[in-house]
This record gives C-alpha cells, structure tokens and sequence, in this order.
C-alpha cells in the first residue's frame, strides 16, 4: 500500500502524479471544448499529442530549478 493512504490523502497519488492528472484533465477539457463535446476516432492522435505537451511542461517544470534573479540574492 502507498504512503499516501495512510497520510490522509484520500486518492493515494503522489503530488507529480497529482500534477500530471491535473494537466491531462485540463487537456482533455480543452480539447473537448474545441470539438463541441465530441472526439472523433479521426482526432485522438491530436489530443495525445496535445495531452503530452501538457504532461511535458509539468515535468519540465518539475525538474528546472527556480530562476535566481537580483533581487533574489
């Protein structure tokens, strides 16, 4: 059994897999949205693709390390 569950967190999912369902969710939604409510069998390569920029960026902003600036120092 995962961690998770016995901390309280009730869907048992590490905070990148969190992450990453958030994005595929929002994707999704946005996709949908797009097509008026409907994806055709002709549009899934489309949306995997778009749901895998979106998978990118959380983990390409999961592991850049924040920007210092001159104010920051």
């Amino acid at each position: 059994m995962d961690d998770a569950y016995t901390v309280g967190d009730p869907d048992g999912l590490s905070p990148l897999l969190k992450e990453i369902r958030d994005a595929v969710a929002r994707e999704l939604h946005a996709q949908l949205a797009l097509r008026a409510e409907h994806l055709d069998l002709a549009d899934v390569p489309e949306v995997a693709y778009q749901v895998t920029l979106g998978v990118d960026r959380v983990l390409t902003g999961r592991l850049t390390p924040p920007r210092r600036t001159s104010a920051g120092r």
